[in-house]
């Protein structure tokens, strides 16, 4: 634990020495970098400020000149001239030229009667400049010393001499030496230098270096540095590389003029070896590299000794404790000096020793009991093994005495159980089908998908809707021979050892038959239309009176035989709808079109039947539905009120109404024919729609085939749509027709 201690506080020590340090050495570098930049500004500033003076000066000469007037003499402007050159000793020639270029005066005589008409600064002071940037001594290299072996460098200013008309009379013309701008250098780098290597550089506009390093004295250059400073024109700093491969710091300052001195534009760098720039950075960080070590072996001593006074204690309990291990019993003493966190683990330790104490005891006893309630306990597992083995046996006979086919199938699909019914009806003996994927034992391949997504639905929500339930299926032999089964399937066992419980009954006998009844009714009733539509229209022209007139009781057997006729054709016509719902030929040609005429149809058509009745048709169309539109077969959705109204006239009590509301619901529309009838009984609401499902079959006038609901609910679910009931307020029942409205789509029956 001390040297755990000692470690980490080394670490954190140096880790936050290092983040100082880092942070330190940054804004170290960056006060060099501006220190630099500053003192570059500071030369700046005394070359714009120095050339100012200068500038005002020659100014201020030539007014006085130009006062005196045109008839000033010669030894006058020399005086005045020579004053100026002792004031200032940078002046190397002060001198008076006249506008056709020849040298009037001049201080000390230096270039009387010299023509200085081609020289720039003259040239220029007439057409306005007045400053001019530095160039090597021409005409006066002869009579001027070489300083250091060199020849001397000149700053020119120079301002034209007016006339009292105005116009130039002569030029004032001087020639400022470079050397004052080597001694502004020197009182700015000077001051620094002690311990720092420090250049200084004056480059114009051109990038020609006017001053510096001898090697770099009257170069071009272009750096990093020199392009910052012509494009931010303030101060600044930058780490660059120059052309003898060292890295320099070089803080940068552009001059700006001062007062009306337009300035020429020149740029100073001051550079520095970046090794000698930085190195009050090494040695910040060499400090602070020992003062870390330092600091993180004080601390490793002092975790020491603090580990030293907290483990002594902890170590005279692990003494006590080794002793309790070698079977001692007496209770811990701890030391007065201890502090309270080992005097309450010392307390917790003695009520531990108590309770293993009291354990061992118990333990003792328990062990002289041992065996006979082991005994005792495998008496009873063997007994419950005895009993789950009966019941498994049981089971199993159960099963293979079975009737139907019964199959085991777990939660990935694959087969666990397989009795012998199972391997009659595919073919497959119980070891080849054990542990194989069902869908490749017993489906055809278009169901193995339906299957697999079955059993996902069960794993994923916990149920699926062929559990519990009878449903018909199709499956095949192990030859190949599809047939049609019965199939009841539900789950066993709990979690992952959950199973599902699958029997099978052979229905392909009972599909056969249904089949051959179906195609019997069929044939049947074809037979039997044509002789009855005969026969209805026969008896349709013997109640008319085509045939001639009849007496009153004649009259009465035509009608009743009419009347049943008519009732047959009906029953046959159903029957016939039945026949196509089985074979699946029932189909419907929908097309947009809006309900409200088929409506109108259908309770027109249904008007004497009511009047008979004695029962009002009643219609409604709320705003908005009768302008909508249904994808409908309207001979098929005529069959289906038709069907509904026929019912409702049944079943409504003479001088009531049948109301026929049309109206949007949700997403469609909706038809709802409502009576004031008896309502449908409870125990018949189940088998409404079943075919020839019939609530009361006592009185003539309310018999029926028992299949207009059936195949009215097929035309609509041809339709996607949906027929259903509920009770109306105040009495009778309320039958709804749903049907989606046109571009909202079709689903298709399954």
């Amino acid at each position: 634990m001390a040297l755990a201690t000692s470690i980490l506080c080394g670490v954190l020590t140096i880790i936050l020495v290092a983040l100082v340090q880092n942070q330190a050495r940054d804004h170290v570098r960056e006060s060099i970098g501006f220190g630099l930049g500053e003192l570059a500004q500071q030369a700046a500033d005394k070359l714009d400020r120095g050339m100012y003076e200068r500038y005002r000066e020659i100014n201020l000469l030539a007014r006085r000149i130009a006062d005196l007037g045109p008839h000033s003499t010669l030894e006058s402007q020399r005086r005045m001239l020579d004053d100026a050159h002792r004031s200032y000793g940078y002046y190397s020639w002060l001198g008076i030229a006249t506008v056709d270029g020849k040298v009037r005066v001049a201080a000390r005589g230096l270039l009387e009667g010299a023509n200085v008409g081609a020289r720039p600064w003259f040239r220029n002071a007439l057409a306005g400049t007045h400053i001019g940037d530095v160039h090597e001594a021409l005409l006066l290299a002869k009579l001027l010393p070489r300083v250091d072996g060199e020849p001397q460098r000149f700053v020119d200013v120079a301002f034209p001499i007016g006339a009292p008309d105005g116009r130039p009379r002569a030029v004032l013309g001087a020639h400022l030496s470079w050397q004052w701008a080597q001694d502004v250098e020197r009182s700015v780098i000077e001051p620094i230098q002690e311990g720092r290597r420090v250049d200084a550089l004056i480059v114009d506009t051109q990038g020609l270096v006017l001053l510096g390093p001898p090697e770099l004295q009257g170069t071009t250059i272009d750096t990093a540095s020199l392009r910052a400073a012509h494009g931010k024109r303030g101060v600044g700093y930058v780490l660059e590389r120059w052309a003898d491969g060292r890295d320099y710091l070089v803080g940068y300052s552009q001059t700006r003029g001062h007062a009306d001195y337009p300035g020429l534009g020149w740029t100073v760098l001051l550079r520095q070896e970046a090794g000698n720039a930085y190195a009050p950075v090494q040695r910040l960080g060499q400090y602070a590299l020992w003062t870390g070590v330092g600091l993180a072996v004080l601390f490793s001593i002092a975790g020491a000794l603090v580990a030293n006074w907290i483990t002594h204690p902890i170590k005279s309990l692990q003494a006590h404790a080794d002793r309790i291990r070698h079977g001692a019993a007496a209770p811990l003493v701890p030391d007065e000096r201890s502090y309270d966190e080992v005097r309450s683990l010392s307390s917790a330790l003695n009520t531990l020793l108590a309770d293993l104490v009291r354990r061992r005891r118990e333990l003792e006893e328990l062990n002289r009991t041992l065996e006979q309630r082991v005994a005792d306990r495998t008496q009873e597992l063997a007994s419950a093994l005895a009993i789950v083995q009966q019941n498994a046996q049981h089971i199993n006979t159960i099963i293979e005495t079975a009737h139907d086919a019964f199959i085991g199938m777990d939660l990935d699909g694959m087969v666990t159980d397989w009795n012998t019914q199972a391997e009659r009806m595919f073919g497959w003996r119980r070891h080849e089908a054990i542990g194989r994927p069902l869908a490749d034992l017993v489906l055809p391949q278009r169901y193995h998908d339906s299957l697999r997504r079955a059993v996902v639905e069960f794993r994923t929500t916990g149920h699926t809707n062929a559990l519990n339930r009878r449903v018909e299926r199709i499956v095949r032999t192990r030859q190949g021979e599809e047939f049609a089964i019965e199939m009841t399937a539900g789950i066993a066992g709990i979690g992952e050892r959950s199973f599902f419980s699958i029997f099978l009954h052979d229905i392909s006998l009972r599909k056969r038959v249904d089949q051959m009844k179906n195609e019997l009714v069929a044939t049947v009733s074809h037979e039997l239309r044509t002789p009855l539509t005969s026969m209805r229209a026969s008896l349709s022209l013997l109640k008319s009176g085509a045939a001639g007139p009849i007496d009153g009781e004649v009259e009465e057997l035509v009608e009743i035989a009419h009347r049943h006729c008519e009732r047959l054709v009906r029953l046959v016509s159903d029957m016939l709808d039945v026949e196509k719902i089985e074979s699946g030929r029932l189909t419907a040609h929908p097309k947009p079109q809006p309900l409200a005429p088929i409506v109108d149809d259908a309770l027109g058509a249904m008007r004497v039947q009511a009047h008979d009745a004695r029962v009002d048709l009643c219609s409604d169309c709320v705003a908005g539905a009768a302008a909508a539109r249904a994808e409908v077969d309207r001979d098929r959705i005529t069959q289906v009120l038709l069907n509904l109204l026929s019912n409702a006239l049944k079943f409504a009590p003479p001088e009531s109404a049948i109301d026929v509301t049309l109206a949007q619901a949700g997403r469609g529309l909706r038809i709802t024919v409502a009576d004031r009838g008896p309502g449908i009984p409870a125990a018949f609401r189940a088998r409404i729609f079943q075919r020839f499902a019939q609530a009361n079959s006592g009185a003539d006038r309310k018999t029926s085939s028992g299949l207009g609901l059936a195949i009215s609910r097929q035309i609509l679910v041809e339709h996607g749509g949906e027929l259903w009931f509920e009770d109306r307020a105040g009495g009778g029942t309320c039958f709804h027709v749903d049907l989606p409205l046109a571009g909202s789509g079709r689903v298709a029956a399954a």
